[in-house]
C-alpha cells in the first residue's frame, strides 16, 4: 500500500503544477536549451576527429570544437533561464505551503491548541517549508535535464551511428526502470524511518520529563525496556531503508557504466569501419552527458524526491485539510440576553461556567489546576487572587478560550467554548494578559481595533478621559498621530489596550494581571471604568484593592478554591487575610 503521505503529496505537487503550466512549459524550454550540448557534443567531436585532425585539417577540428563552445554558452544562457524559471514554481509552492502552515497555526493556537502544538508550527516554518522548496526546486531541475539529456544523447547517437543507439538506450532504460519501480519501498521505508526517529524522539522527551517520577516510584527498568523497543523499532527501520537504497547504485551502474562498456566491446570486434572520430564521439555522449545525468537522476531522485514526498506528506497531514471555498462550520449560538444596551461600547454579560475543569501542560507530572467547579453570573465582577504560580494565569486563559481544559468544560451562556470558532470567541470576549499588545499605526487603529465598526471621536473621547490618556492623546498629535510600541511605556500600554477593549463589544472582559505595570492610583481609575462598562469581568489580581471592589473573589491556594465576597474570604481563608494584611502592609509603608 502507497503512504498516505506520499500519496497526497503527490497530488498536491500535481495540483499546483497544472495551475502553473505557463511557468512549467517555459522550464522545459529552458531546459531544452540547456541541453542543446548534450545532443551536439558527440557530432562535433567526431567532426572535429574525422574531418579535421586525422585529416590534417586541423583549424577545422578547432572549427568545430569552437562551435560547440558556442554551444556550450547558449547552454549557459539557458541553464539560467532555467534556474529562473524554476523559481518561479517553486517560490509559489513555498508561499503556498507558508501560507496554509500559519492559518493551521492560528487557527489551533485561537482553538486551545497546546504547546508543542506551537513548536512545532515554527519547526515546520523554519526547516521543513524550506526543505520542500530546496527539494521541489532541485528534483524539477533534476528530471527536466536527464529528460532532455537522454533525448539528446539518444538522437546524437542514432545519428551517428545507428547501431550504438540500442547499446545505450536499452541498459538506461532497465536500470532507470527497476530503480523508479522500486522507488515506492524506498518510500514506505523512508517514512517508516521518519516516523521511527520521530517515536525515539518523543520517548525520550517522555522519558526525560517523567524522571522524577520514574524514579520515584521505582520504574527505572520499565522505562528503558520501553525506550529499548522504541530504539531497536528505530534500528530496524534504518536498516531496512539502507537495503533498500543499495539499489541506487545498481541502477547507477546499469543506466551509467554498463552502456559505456558496451560500446568499447562493440567498437573493438563488433563495428566495422566505425571511424575514431564516430567511437570518440559516442564515448563523448556517454561518459560526457549521459553518465553524469543517469547519476544525478538516481540520487536526485533517490534522495532529495523521497525526501520530498517524504517531508510534504507528513507537513500536509499535520497541517490537515485547508477550509478553502467552504464557508465556516456552523457555530452553536450563544444566547444574547433580551436586555442587551450598549453603555459606550459595551454589552450585557455573558454567564462563565467552569465544569471540573482540570489543566495540565503536555508532559507535566501534575495539574496545574483539577477539578474546578465556577459559576460567574451575568455582569458580576470576579477577582482572583492566590500566590504565583499557583495557576491563575492559567484560569484566566481558560476561561478566555486560549487554552482548552484537559479535562471538563468551559460554557458560555451554557455554550461550550471550543465549540465556538475564532471569529466568535473573539466577539464575545476580550483577553489582556499582562504584556499589553500596541502595534505600529495611528492612535485611532489602536483604540479601534476591536470595535464594532468604526470608532467616532465621542466614543473615543470617552474612553481616553476615563482611563487618563489625555497627555498621550496630545503627545501623538490627535486619534491619528502615529503610535511607537517602543517609545511607550508599559504602564502606557497597557492604558491603551484597557481602553481598547472598553471600546470593543465583548460582554466577557478578562484582565490577567493587565494593570501590573500601573501606581496604584491609575491601576485603580482603570479598574473603576471597567467595572462601570456593561459586562462579565473576570480580573486576576495585581493588588488586593482589586479584590476589595470585585462583587466576589476568588482564591487559589493549591487545594479546592473558594469563593465569596471580600468580607467572608477576610473570615474564611487564613491565605486571603494573609495577602490583604501583606498588601495593607506595603501600601502603608512610607
Amino acid at each position: 500500500m502507497r503512504p498516505a503521505g506520499s500519496r497526497t503529496a503527490g497530488q498536491y505537487l500535481r495540483q499546483r503544477l497544472r495551475g502553473d503550466r505557463r511557468t512549467l512549459i517555459r522550464v522545459l524550454v529552458w531546459t531544452g536549451v540547456e541541453s542543446l550540448p548534450a545532443f551536439a557534443a558527440g557530432h562535433a567531436v567526431a567532426l572535429a576527429v574525422d574531418r579535421g585532425f586525422l585529416a590534417g585539417a586541423p583549424l577545422v577540428g578547432v572549427g568545430w570544437l569552437a562551435l560547440l563552445a558556442a554551444v556550450s554558452a547558449v547552454g549557459a544562457f539557458g541553464a539560467r533561464g532555467a534556474l529562473l524559471s524554476t523559481a518561479a514554481v517553486v517560490e509559489p509552492l513555498r508561499d503556498a505551503l507558508v501560507t496554509r502552515t500559519v492559518e493551521a497555526t492560528l487557527r489551533h493556537a485561537l482553538t486551545g491548541g497546546r504547546m508543542e502544538q506551537d513548536r512545532s508550527g515554527v519547526a515546520r516554518l523554519t526547516r521543513q517549508v524550506e526543505i520542500v522548496r530546496e527539494a521541489a526546486g532541485s528534483l524539477l531541475a533534476v528530471v527536466c535535464r536527464f529528460a532532455f539529456s537522454f533525448v539528446g544523447v539518444c538522437v546524437g547517437t542514432l545519428t551517428l551511428e545507428p547501431t550504438a543507439a540500442l547499446l545505450v538506450f536499452a541498459p538506461v532504460a532497465v536500470g532507470v526502470g527497476c530503480y523508479l519501480v522500486s522507488l515506492r519501498g524506498v518510500v514506505r521505508a523512508e517514512m517508516r524511518s521518519t516516523l521511527a526517529t520521530e517515536s525515539l524522539a518523543h520517548e525520550a522527551w517522555r522519558l526525560a520529563a517523567g524522571l522524577r517520577d520514574i524514579t520515584a516510584y521505582g520504574l527505572e527498568e520499565s522505562a528503558l525496556l520501553r525506550f529499548d523497543d522504541v530504539a531497536k523499532e528505530n534500528a530496524r527501520a534504518e536498516i531496512a531503508l539502507a537495503r533498500l537504497t543499495a539499489l541506487r547504485t545498481l541502477a547507477l551502474g546499469m543506466g551509467g557504466w554498463v552502456p559505456l562498456v558496451l560500446v568499447l566491446l562493440w567498437a573493438r570486434w563488433g563495428a566495422q569501419g566505425m571511424s575514431a572520430g564516430t567511437v570518440l564521439g559516442v564515448l563523448t555522449y556517454l561518459a560526457q552527458n549521459l553518465r553524469p545525468a543517469v547519476q544525478t537522476l538516481v540520487q536526485g531522485v533517490g534522495t532529495t524526491g523521497i525526501r520530498l514526498f517524504v517531508t510534504l506528506g507528513r507537513l500536509l497531514d499535520d497541517l490537515g485539510p485547508r477550509p478553502d471555498g467552504a464557508g465556516p462550520a456552523p457555530t452553536p449560538a450563544v444566547p444574547t440576553s433580551a436586555s442587551s444596551t450598549r453603555a459606550g461600547n459595551g454589552a450585557a454579560g455573558v454567564e462563565v461556567v467552569l465544569e471540573s475543569v482540570s489543566f495540565s501542560y503536555p508532559g507535566g507530572a501534575n495539574d496545574i489546576l483539577s477539578g474546578i467547579d465556577l459559576r460567574v453570573a451575568s455582569g458580576e465582577h470576579l477577582a482572583v487572587v492566590g500566590p504565583s504560580g499557583i495557576g491563575k494565569s492559567t484560569l484566566a486563559s481558560l476561561v478566555a478560550g486560549t487554552h482548552g481544559p484537559t479535562r471538563g468544560r468551559v460554557l458560555l451562556d451554557g455554550v461550550d467554548l471550543t465549540s465556538l470558532t475564532p471569529a466568535r470567541q473573539g466577539a464575545l470576549r476580550a483577553y489582556l494578559p499582562q504584556e499589553a499588545y500596541v502595534f505600529t499605526g495611528t492612535l485611532r487603529e489602536n483604540l479601534g481595533y476591536l470595535a464594532d465598526g468604526p470608532a467616532d471621536d465621542r466614543r473615543m473621547d470617552r474612553a481616553v478621559t476615563e482611563f487618563g490618556l489625555a497627555d498621550l492623546v496630545s503627545t501623538t498629535g490627535g486619534y491619528d498621530g502615529l503610535v511607537d510600541p517602543g517609545a511607550l511605556s508599559a504602564g502606557q500600554r497597557q492604558l491603551i489596550a484597557l481602553a481598547r477593549a472598553y471600546l470593543s463589544p465583548a460582554r466577557l472582559i478578562v484582565l490577567d494581571e493587565a494593570t501590573c505595570h500601573m501606581d496604584p492610583v491609575t491601576e485603580s481609575r482603570a479598574e473603576e471604568a471597567m467595572r462601570e462598562r456593561p459586562g462579565t469581568l473576570v480580573v486576576i489580581a495585581h493588588r488586593m484593592s482589586s479584590a476589595r471592589t470585585a462583587d466576589r473573589v476568588m482564591v487559589l491556594d493549591g487545594g479546592a478554591p473558594r469563593i465569596g465576597s471580600h468580607h467572608r474570604m477576610l473570615a474564611e481563608s487564613d491565605l486571603y487575610r494573609d495577602l490583604v494584611g501583606l498588601w495593607s502592609a506595603k501600601s502603608a509603608a512610607p
